[in-house]
């Protein structure tokens, strides 16, 4: 059984505090999310990074933190919202170095818009003006991030192609950048949008995933269940994750953390993971 993946989860540092022994126990992957939360970085974040710090006393797990989001994009054409961007990625960054955190998850600039009209009108929009923007956006952030030993991992949200994180990321050409899978994300862009089932996005992702966002969903909407809530197929998700070699953290991100304990019981009672 203990070779079986090992789970960690996403949460504050308030469910930590409920939380603790589960994750110190094994010393299981984190991921806080305080710092993500609109208006947490221009407040003073340091008292909760401080108490996290506490809490994980002697912890030897891999830590992580979700990046800033809210109304961001890394790919915008206007430069005065790269700038704005930027500056919340360098703060994302301060928590890791404060912290001595070694990811960062932030969001996908594509959409599935993107995906029917990036090759429409090329002389505005393209895949190469993509490329181009994020790095407008980001190159500054990733040089930070490499002398800090922080990966971003980039995470589909309105994707619909599942190889296209990953040429965002070869471009880059840095340890500083990888992919992130959502399996929601994933789910919905399956079951509403035409992509490919989920365990596509795992295997295209390749070696470059190095975080997975555990959370289940019926292909409708964003659900954040328990897993065995929804319909996604874990045996192929997990068959997929066993083929890499990068280990990716293995996040459960549920919207109801009383969900985090039972869907650990139910994927080892499926032999799948612990």
């Amino acid at each position: 059984m203990n070779d079986l993946p090992l789970l960690g989860a996403a949460m504050t540092v308030a469910d930590l505090e409920q939380l603790q022994d589960f994750i110190l126990n094994e010393h299981r992957d984190l991921e806080l999310q305080d710092f993500c939360v609109q208006g947490a970085l221009d407040r003073d974040w340091r008292p909760a990074a401080e108490r996290a710090r506490v809490l994980l006393s002697g912890y030897r797990g891999r830590l992580g933190i979700h990046g800033p989001f809210w109304g961001l994009h890394i790919a915008s054409s206007d430069a005065e919202i790269r700038k704005v961007v930027r500056r919340r990625m360098m703060q994302g960054l301060d928590v890791c170095e404060f912290l001595g955190a070694s990811q960062m998850v932030i969001h996908s600039p594509y959409t599935s818009w993107d995906y029917n009209n990036l090759d429409n009108a090329p002389e505005r929009l393209s895949y190469q003006s993509v490329l181009d923007l994020t790095h407008a956006t980001m190159d500054e952030v990733v040089y930070r991030a490499e002398q800090i030993g922080v990966t971003m991992v980039v995470e589909n949200i309105m994707d619909k192609d599942p190889d296209i994180r990953r040429i965002l990321v070869d471009a880059f050409s840095t340890p500083a950048m990888a992919v992130s899978v959502d399996t929601g994300h994933a789910h919905y862009a399956c079951g509403s949008k035409g992509a490919p089932p989920v365990d596509y996005f795992i295997r295209r992702a390749g070696n470059s995933l190095q975080h997975v966002h555990l959370q289940d969903a019926d292909g409708y909407a964003d659900r954040h269940w328990a897993l065995g809530e929804g319909t996604i197929s874990w045996h192929a998700v997990f068959r997929a994750i066993g083929e890499l070699t990068s280990q990716p953290r293995l996040i459960l991100e549920l919207r109801d953390k009383s969900g985090i304990l039972p869907s650990v019981a139910w994927l080892r009672a499926r032999h799948l993971a612990r």
